[in-house]
């Protein structure tokens, strides 16, 4: 649906993606704002150890380029082929980005939305009504001291990603028996082994899950057997194939292609690792020790000991705070329904060959609110940011009502 400016839209998330549509919907001249809950690309922090796989050009926008070097005309932009780690990402680009003219003062950092619905109605009321869609969105927020306000919004954006729910580690999906108990001490994301050396060196470490974060994992606890020989890893993942992660044949991106044949031959190391694939992790429980007792089910049931837990199985939606929209979601993936529909469609293996996005598939059923970046895959690993680029793209001619709108393609960066 059109929106014609000065209309005001609420961006959820201070992210890479969500920074990027508040600056593509202020160069329109809409009134943009956007909630962050921590501070600006937070998220991407708490990773900020890991190097990328893709190259800054698909992770940036000439639009992004241009507004930070507008703002500083001592700006040196990463070239298009760097990889960059999240740290070198945020501070060379996000942060710079968020603190640009175009933006500074339209990001609300310490602002968590609690939970949002239309003006007027219950979720249940004005099914499929245009007098739903003419009043505006309610947001209620909490600041870090704890105060409560109401803000009200023609369109929403919902680009606050995945990243806060891991999934569970347990069989079929749902938690290990002992998982709930102890999930503050299960490490669900790639640890920084060069400041946790002693937590994981020459200790014996559960790694369960089979994608590209179990795979950098994994590599990161192969670079401690060099100063602590006794390290090593349990690798248990749900396939039965003995190289976990699938070879993209003639990958185009070089490190992609490096770590998944890393990760397949450390799974052979059986003087580091014991890969055990077509097996779950059934129950865990942890002793006065410090220890993990450790119940596996599965091709290769057994119990064992280990030191830590490391989980990268992945993260799903939190639709909590949409629960008073009318959202169609997908059965299988939790994503918006017509996205959802597009990506189970693609029988591609390889998140660069998924479908490309088009503005009708990012319409909900809900009227002027939209999900982008991870969270619109819902529990499709899938997701890179130049999708997300993309997505805001598609969107952004959707809410200006200019079906040829390209700033991507008519704004390039400062020489």
């Amino acid at each position: 649906m059109s929106s014609d400016t000065p209309k005001k839209i609420a961006i959820l998330g201070g992210g890479p993606i969500g920074l990027e549509a508040a600056l593509y919907a202020r160069f329109l001249g809409f009134e943009v704002t956007v909630f962050e809950q921590g501070k600006i690309a937070n998220n991407v922090a708490s990773w900020g150890h890991v190097k990328m796989f893709s190259p800054f050009a698909m992770n940036s926008s000439p639009l992004g380029v241009a507004a930070v070097s507008a703002q500083d005309t001592q700006y040196s932009a990463p070239s298009a082929n760097d990889l960059l780690t999240g740290d070198e990402f945020r501070e060379r680009y996000l942060l710079p980005l968020g603190e640009s003219d175009l933006l500074v003062d339209h990001v609300q950092t310490q602002t968590r939305v609690l939970s949002l619905g239309r003006q007027d109605f219950l979720k249940e009321e004005a099914v499929g009504q245009p007098n739903r869609s003419a009043v505006p969105f309610r947001l209620l927020t909490v600041d870090s001291d704890g105060s409560e306000s109401y803000h009200h919004a023609d369109v929403v954006i919902d680009c606050s990603g995945t990243w806060n729910q891991p999934r569970q580690l347990g069989p079929s999906g749902i938690p290990a028996m002992g998982e709930r108990s102890t999930a503050a001490e299960i490490e669900y994301r790639i640890p920084n082994f060069q400041q946790q050396e002693s937590l994981y060196g020459n200790r014996h470490t559960l790694l369960v899950g089979s994608g590209y974060s179990a795979a950098t994992t994994l590599t990161g606890l192969s670079e401690l057997v060099t100063r602590y020989p006794e390290t090593r890893v349990t690798w248990v993942t749900r396939d039965e194939t003995a190289r976990p992660l699938t070879t993209i044949s003639e990958d185009p991106l070089v490190e992609r292609s490096k770590l998944t044949e890393t990760a397949n031959q450390l799974a052979q190391d059986a003087n580091f690792v014991r890969h055990l694939p077509g097996s779950s992790a059934k129950a865990l429980q942890k002793t006065a020790t410090g220890n993990w007792k450790i119940e596996i089910e599965g091709s290769h049931e057994q119990l064992l000991e280990c030191d830590q837990v490391i989980a990268n199985v992945g993260f799903k939606p939190n639709m909590e705070m949409l629960s008073e929209l009318q959202i169609h979601q997908c059965y299988a993936s939790e994503g918006p329904m017509k996205l959802a529909a597009m990506l189970l469609s693609s029988s591609a293996t390889d998140c660069l060959q998924q479908p490309k996005t088009q503005a009708e598939t990012l319409m909900t059923t809900e009227v002027d609110f939209y999900l982008l970046g991870s969270k619109s895959y819902g529990r499709n690993s899938q997701f890179l940011l130049a999708s997300g680029l993309t997505q805001i793209r598609e969107l952004f001619t959707v809410i200006a009502g200019r079906d040829e709108l390209n700033l991507y393609d008519t704004i390039q960066p400062s020489s």
